[in-house]
C-alpha cells in the first residue's frame, strides 16, 4: 500500500516525495557519500529557489518533509537552524543562479564516476549502449580548486552553458548531473554510473576496446533521448518498491 502524506500543507509535495525516493535509492545503489553530497530541485521559474537535503543527513534516512527550501539570492541563507551545508550552497546555489535550464542538480562521489574523474584522460568512450548515451553530452572540469564553496560553485556553473551537456565529470572530485525533473536527472545519474563502471572494468582487462563510431554513438544517444518515459517509469518502479516495503520516505 502506498504511503500517505502526513504533511498535507507542505508545498511542492510530489517533488519532495520524488526527491526523497532518489536519495533513498542513491544510498541503496551505493552511490552516496555518507552525510555528504547533495541533490537540489528548482521550485520557481528562474530556478533560484530550490529544495535540498538538510545539512549532514544520511541519504538513507531522508524523508520528503525533511527537505529544506533555499533561496540562492538570499545572503542570509547560511544562517539559522535550517542552513544548508556551505559547499551545497556554493555548488548548487551557483548552478541554480547561473543555469536556469538546470532544474534538478545531483552531485555524488559515486565510485566508478569518481575513478573516471581521477584519470588523466576522463573522457568516456562509447564502448557500449550506456556509454553511447553520453556521447557529446558531458563536459569535463579539469580545474578542481578545493571544496565547492561559492567561488568554486560559480566556476563550475560557467561550464554548463550548453543545455545539451547534462553531465559534468568533475576532475579529481566526482560527477554532477542536471536535468528537467527528479526522474530525468536520477535516471541520467544511474546510467552514467553504470556506463562508467563498464568502461573502468573494460580497462581493467587490458584488452583493446571496441569503440563505436561517432556516427553510431550519436545515433544511439539521440534514440535514447527520444525513448518514451523510461525515466518516469524507472522512478515510479523504485517508489513502488519503497512503498511495498513500508519505507517512510514519503512522509
Amino acid at each position: 500500500m502506498a504511503i500517505t502524506n502526513i504533511r498535507p500543507n507542505m508545498e511542492h509535495w510530489q517533488a519532495r516525495v520524488d526527491l526523497a525516493a532518489a536519495f533513498r535509492w542513491t544510498a541503496r545503489f551505493n552511490m552516496h557519500e555518507g552525510v555528504a553530497n547533495h541533490f537540489s530541485l528548482a521550485i520557481n521559474e528562474d530556478g533560484t529557489r530550490f529544495l535540498m537535503n538538510p545539512n549532514q543527513h544520511h541519504f538513507a534516512r531522508i524523508n520528503a518533509s525533511d527537505l529544506i527550501e533555499v533561496d540562492a539570492n538570499d545572503p542570509d541563507a547560511l544562517t539559522g537552524p535550517d542552513a544548508p551545508d556551505p559547499t551545497a550552497w556554493g555548488l548548487h546555489g551557483g548552478i541554480h543562479r547561473a543555469c536556469p535550464h538546470a532544474r534538478c542538480v545531483m552531485h555524488v562521489h559515486s565510485i566508478f564516476a569518481t575513478v573516471l574523474a581521477s584519470l588523466a584522460d576522463s573522457r568516456l568512450p562509447p564502448i557500449d549502449q550506456n556509454c553511447a548515451t553520453f556521447f557529446n553530452r558531458y563536459v569535463i572540469d579539469d580545474g578542481y580548486g578545493g571544496l565547492a564553496f561559492e567561488d568554486e560553485g560559480a566556476r563550475c556553473a560557467a561550464l554548463l552553458t550548453d543545455p545539451k551537456q547534462k553531465v559534468m565529470i568533475m576532475g579529481n572530485h566526482g560527477v554532477l548531473v542536471i536535468g528537467d525533473t527528479v526522474a530525468d536527472t536520477f535516471n541520467r545519474l544511474y546510467y552514467f554510473e553504470r556506463a562508467a563502471e563498464t568502461y573502468i572494468r573494460a580497462l581493467q582487462t587490458g584488452q583493446p576496446l571496441r569503440v563505436l563510431s561517432d556516427e553510431i554513438a550519436e545515433k544511439t544517444a539521440e534514440e535514447l533521448e527520444a525513448y518514451p518515459e523510461q525515466d518516469v517509469r524507472h522512478l515510479q518502479e523504485l517508489k513502488a518498491i519503497l512503498d511495498g516495503e513500508g519505507d517512510p520516505y514519503a512522509t
